[in-house]
């Protein structure tokens, strides 16, 4: 079928500014996914930040995946002194499958490259079976809690090398 990656190609990522309307749809649809999924629903407040601000260059950067017009997945890179923070990582479920959240890990990995940072860092919770995938074949290794998230269950980070 000729369908998907006609769609696949038809998908920008972008810097966003996190504030905008867009990233902000995004946001809100990824945290009311998050309700949905997680037991005991997710409330935003009880995570750990990953504010505008923290989110805008050089604090951190903001991708939006768009596909014609619409914002269809978002993640973000909260830059720390010692290694990078994967955050906000969400692709519209009508868009699954099309390696977009790929394409979008992919480019904050080039951008904490390119910031010099030699460490990614993430944690994900249990429900979230396609992102724990998504980050094993994106070469992260399980590790040990390294924060007090409490929507965590899993703990991730890669070693980023220069190619």
């Amino acid at each position: 079928m000729i369908e998907c990656p006609k769609r696949a190609s038809a998908v920008t990522i972008a810097l966003e500014d996190p504030s905008s309307p867009a990233a902000q749809a995004c946001i809100a649809r990824y945290f009311r996914e998050l309700d949905e999924r997680f037991e005991g629903g997710f409330n935003p407040g009880a995570s750990i930040t990953a504010t505008p601000q923290e989110l805008t260059p050089p604090s951190g950067y903001f991708l939006v995946a768009w596909m014609a017009d619409d914002p269809i997945g978002c993640g973000a890179l909260k830059c720390h002194p010692d290694f990078g923070e994967i955050k906000r990582m969400w692709v519209n479920p009508s868009a699954r499958g099309l390696g977009i959240g790929w394409r979008i890990l992919l480019r904050l990995e080039t951008i904490a490259l390119e910031r010099n940072l030699p460490l990614l860092r993430l944690e994900t919770n249990k429900a979230l079976v396609e992102a724990h995938a998504l980050y094993r074949r994106s070469g992260f290794r399980e590790v040990a809690p390294f924060n007090v998230e409490p929507y965590a269950h899993l703990w991730f980070e890669k070693v980023l090398s220069r190619p």
